[in-house]
């Protein structure tokens, strides 16, 4: 990811964050993927309410779906109102999904989302990463450093 896709990820109005998934996962390789909304689902996620909690992709017949991604209902949906957690689609070329299907095919890889956020044009767009699992000992030696880097922060503002 270059700096120019960096600040405009900054300047996106909203930004729903999966922070557990740093934790959990050693990131391989990050690819950014459109999301198939319908008209409800994009007025929620425009007022930030949306989950990424317990989400994952997966790949189904050639095509890549995020499963368990909670965008809430619209308030001022009607009938039209769309279903909380139903899966949805993302939009990958077909070259980049056939690299992740292979990788995944390998024990302790997965495709976790780290990130929904609105591009410049107002469309969502979610950031994914090809994932492996942490064992305890590498999120204890996570801890450790994040909390040796805070504490170098510290003793360099006095």
């Amino acid at each position: 990811m270059n700096k120019e896709q960096q600040q405009l990820r900054k300047k996106s109005p909203v930004q729903i964050k999966n922070k557990k998934a740093s934790f959990e996962y050693f990131f391989i390789e990050e690819y950014t993927a459109g999301i198939v909304l319908t008209g409800t689902e994009i007025k929620s996620i425009r007022l930030g309410k949306a989950s990424l909690v317990d989400t994952y992709c997966t790949i189904i017949n050639n095509e890549l779906w995020v499963k368990g991604m909670n965008i809430s209902t619209y308030f001022y949906g009607s009938y039209n109102n769309h279903s909380a957690k139903r899966d949805r689609k993302l939009l990958l070329t077909k070259r980049e999904i056939q690299k992740l299907a292979s990788a995944t095919k390998q024990t302790g890889y997965t495709i976790v989302p780290t990130l929904v956020f609105l591009d410049e044009n107002g469309r969502a767009k979610m950031d994914i990463a090809l994932c492996k699992g942490k064992k305890q000992y590498d999120k204890r030696q996570t801890l450790k450093e994040k909390e040796d880097r805070r504490e170098m922060d510290r003793a360099m503002k006095i």
